[in-house]
């Protein structure tokens, strides 16, 4: 992994394969689209990116800015420090002036708003492109402004404008002939005019041979795993951040022989999905915070039914709206208790773009396999983000877990001991059974008999006690012995592994835990190694440190330092090394 870029010695003049790329300005000149060429430009030379996207709560109008890390290494972290901003408005100036350094440089259209060196502290490179008049010579509007600025990139950075090329015939496929080549040519005239800023700048991007990558954000990732798990049915009411993965669930529903359900509301969503389940298919619901608080009764009513049911909730900062285009981890003490009374329930909190992949495959199989609702936790930052990542495998092993033979006397709820009775499906010769919202029988005929009551309880709680027995252990990353070592959950990993090398770097010895499977709690795990620690330090998205209080709550550790964040920004390693360095 990289370090930022202040480890580097100030006497070394050129940084290779390592850059800090942000882009800002007013919504509508196609800020996320500039973004994303760019991030396909990195990709393509063989570079790895990770890629951030800003926006407000709008329907138009707005700051938006796209930030892009670039590196030669897997999931580059974002660092806070800009090495090279464009600005299409002089806002993205001012926004990012703490973050400019003695090595950063700024493209920016001079007959639009000035600067000069003395607007800085710091040894800045202004780099003046007019954007707007190549915009206007070579396009039909100022709405390519966006392709001349990441055409000056392409130069300055010293990258292929061959490769942006392609991009941008990609980008415009189905468009007429004249569009495309009107891009190009803007393009070029921005990659022309920023030649000779070239040898100014301290940072370069060289193409690297390499294997071709996936570009592809968390949603994406998730979605893509919904399909390899089987799942046939998904049901969602937009609600950002989650809203992308029903648009791309959509597009590749026929594709995926499934069906993909725009729903009224989430509490039909919840229902239709508990339907489907219940008629046999896999199936999925996908929401944020708010959008779960309308499923919760339906929730409780999986979990009563033990209809195996998987849920995403792509967290934003709450309560009710909250900040609806922003980031944090404030859902989990929500998820862990949502539904009224007491349920078995799994949650699961992927920290990177394959493990988003990856666990909603696991989520499946599980929701199967033990009868039960299955949360997986993400938030707008790995939601939203896009990586350039290795292919994922999808060689995938379906669980359908205990099904009903047809041949044995049937009770749907029978007390089995481990908790997983047989599930028969509708139409199945001897699998008739009923199934309600009201506490049941083995037969599920409603009943209100305290004996029956505590035995079902018991039968379906069981199931926790089994699962806590085979689901995987949080992972120790780093040192054996440490000074310190990190706590993380969901999203929060990245950054954290990115500290560790920064630390490693300034000579002190840190390690992570990095708890995925959050319920059933793995507390001998963590009771291991948080009892064996020197120093704690837990890093959240929320304001109460929800993990650290499961954390004491189940394990009688109290976690007494904490890096919380809940001001809807992603955290970054620079925070969590500074909070380590106060600690030891």
């Amino acid at each position: 992994m990289d370090l930022p870029q202040k480890y580097f010695e100030k006497k070394q003049r050129l940084v290779v394969n390592n850059l800090n790329f942000k882009i800002g300005g007013e919504a509508g000149f196609g800020i996320m689209a500039a973004g994303i060429a760019f991030a396909k430009i990195a990709t393509r030379s063989g570079l790895f990116i990770h890629g951030y996207v800003e926006y407000p709560s709008l329907v138009r109008g707005g700051h938006n800015t796209y930030q892009i890390r670039v590196s030669k290494c897997l999931n580059p972290p974002l660092e806070k420090t800009i090495d090279l901003l464009v600005a299409l408005n002089k806002e993205s100036v001012e926004l990012e002036m703490e973050n400019l350094s003695d090595y950063s440089a700024i493209i920016f259209d001079p007959y639009d708003f000035k600067l000069t060196e003395d607007d800085f502290k710091k040894k800045v490179l202004l780099i003046p492109v007019p954007l707007e008049r190549f915009a206007l010579e070579k396009g039909s509007g100022k709405l390519m402004i966006n392709t001349v600025a990441i055409g000056a990139v392409v130069s300055v950075l010293g990258l292929d404008f061959e490769i942006f090329k392609t991009v941008l015939i990609d980008a415009f496929f189905g468009k007429s002939k004249e569009i495309v080549n009107s891009n190009i040519e803007a393009a070029k005239a921005g990659f022309d005019f920023a030649k000779k800023y070239t040898d100014s700048f301290h940072f370069k991007l060289e193409k690297i041979e390499s294997s071709q990558k996936m570009l592809l954000s968390g949603n994406e990732a998730m979605a893509l795993g919904t399909i390899a798990a089987g799942c046939k049915f998904y049901a969602s009411y937009p609600m950002t951040p989650s809203s992308s993965i029903l648009h791309f669930l959509a597009v590749k529903q026929v594709d995926a022989d499934m069906i993909v359900k725009h729903a009224a509301d989430e509490i039909e969503a919840a229902n239709m999905a508990i339907g489907a389940s219940f008629a046999g298919v896999r199936a999925q619901i996908g929401t944020s915070g708010g959008g779960f608080a309308l499923m919760a009764e339906a929730y409780g009513l999986a979990g009563m039914t033990e209809t195996p049911l998987v849920v995403i909730d792509v967290q934003r900062p709450g309560p009710a709206t909250g900040l609806p285009t922003w980031t944090g981890q404030g859902d989990l003490d929500f998820v862990l208790s949502a539904g009224q009374d007491e349920f078995p329930r799994i949650v699961i909190a992927p920290g990177d773009v394959r493990e988003a992949f990856e666990e909603i495959i696991n989520a499946h199989n599980l929701a199967q396999k033990y009868q039960t609702t299955v949360m997986v936790l993400s938030d707008k930052y790995l939601g939203e983000s896009v990586w350039s990542e290795e292919f994922f495998d999808d060689d995938v092993k379906i669980d359908k877990g205990n099904l009903f033979d047809g041949e044995s006397d049937f009770k749907r709820y029978e007390f089995a001991e481990s908790g997983v009775s047989a599930r028969s499906l509708p139409g199945q010769k001897g699998g008739k059974f009923v199934a309600n919202s009201y506490e049941h029988d083995e037969f599920g005929f409603t009943t209100e008999s305290s004996d029956t009551r505590q035995k079902m309880m018991k039968k379906r709680m069981v199931k926790l006690e089994t699962l806590a027995e085979n689901l995987p252990h949080p992972v120790l990353y780093g040192e054996d012995e440490a000074q310190v070592t990190l706590v993380s959950w969901g999203s929060t990993k990245l950054a954290c592994l990115s500290a560790l090398e920064i630390l490693k770097a300034e000579g002190v010895k840190a390690n992570l835990l990095h708890i995925v499977y959050i319920n059933p709690f793995p507390k001998e795990k963590v009771e291991e190694v948080l009892s064996k620690a020197k120093n704690t330090l837990i890093c959240e998205g929320n304001y109460s440190g929800q993990m650290a209080n499961l954390i004491r709550d189940k394990t009688g550790i109290e976690i007494p330092n904490k890096f919380l964040k809940f001001d809807g920004r992603p955290i970054y390693p620079e925070e969590i090394v500074e909070a380590v360095r106060k600690v030891i």
